[in-house]
């Protein structure tokens, strides 16, 4: 039987434990609400070209990308994947709407917003670790931390042992590699990938989009990446914007809900096969057409197409 101090000592210690637990959800919650790279746009026209050869390149877009998720802009060639990129990055400015990052406007470039192309932009008079501390260098990071820190994303990236060679006496994806641990490094809200493997042969590629998953795994930056690849998207992507022939507008939200870790094998399921024939349906669609919609039952039978 237990004595009244007992008894007080332990409401004491389950109260402690509840004022805790409380404490630590409230900790978690605003981690979250302060988590960086929050995209809004609404109602976003983008124009290029000058006078007579003017056009529209994107045509009042909206969506929204929450901190920390990964998204695919899916659609055909010049229809404003890339534009809308580079808006994003601050090289374009839209001609209408809304672009936020979390709840500012996009004024002009910055090491947040860290880009990469389809073809490296290393400096070629620089070795590999130079080339990736180069951003810390420009804000003055003293050169043995920077060299540090340079390593060890080198080390993230699997290329530690490649350190003092040029960029020219390596392969084309670990020219890549090189190119996303000097984004990195930064340590940027968005990180911002135009078809970066796009010149890679088919197995590289591969291996390419397996080593971006198992970093963003890690880091979990919000990541938005370009793509004309339906299988590339799929296997990357937590949804896809899927995007219509120019002026690109989307023409649907498509959420892909595919468990993480994702593998190769994913690619040769049912799931992933049905996916994929919806989007070959939306990409090869004609305007004025009802769009396909997916149905839990699957595809509709007139939206079935071979692949």
């Amino acid at each position: 039987m237990m004595t009244i101090y007992e008894t007080h000592s332990r409401e004491n210690h389950l109260h402690e434990n509840i004022s805790t637990a409380q404490k630590n959800a409230n900790e978690l919650k605003k981690q979250v609400e302060q988590q960086l790279g929050r995209i809004d746009a609404q109602q976003l026209s983008i124009r290029l070209g000058k006078g007579a050869s003017e056009f529209e390149a994107v045509q009042r877009v909206d969506f929204t990308i929450e901190p920390g998720e990964f998204v695919c802009l899916l659609g055909p060639s010049g229809c404003g994947k890339s534009t809308l990129l580079g808006a994003l990055a601050g090289h374009i400015v839209p001609a209408a709407g809304v672009l936020n990052v979390d709840g500012q406007s996009i004024d002009g470039p910055s090491p947040e917003r860290g880009m990469v192309f389809q073809h490296h932009t290393l400096f070629p008079w620089r070795k590999v670790l130079d080339n990736v501390a180069f951003g810390l260098k420009m804000r003055g990071v003293a050169k043995a931390e920077r060299h540090a820190l340079a390593l060890d994303m080198l080390q993230q990236v699997g290329l530690h042992d490649v350190a003092n060679r040029w960029p020219s006496q390596l392969s084309g994806g670990m020219q890549q590699r090189v190119e996303i641990a000097r984004v990195l490094i930064n340590k940027p809200r968005l990180l911002l990938m135009d078809e970066p493997f796009g010149a890679l042969d088919a197995q590289t590629r591969l291996k390419m989009q397996q080593l971006l998953l198992d970093i963003w795994e890690r880091i979990r930056t919000t990541v938005v990446f370009v793509t004309h690849d339906i299988d590339e998207a799929l296997f990357l992507a937590d949804r896809i914007l899927v995007m219509s022939p120019r002026p690109g507008r989307i023409i649907e939200n498509l959420s892909v809900n595919f468990a993480r870790p994702r593998r190769t094998e994913l690619v040769t399921t049912p799931e992933f096969m049905q996916l994929k024939r919806h989007c070959l349906e939306l990409l090869s669609h004609e305007e004025g057409r009802q769009l396909p919609r997916l149905s839990p039952l699957g595809l509709p039978p007139e939206a079935r197409i071979a692949v």
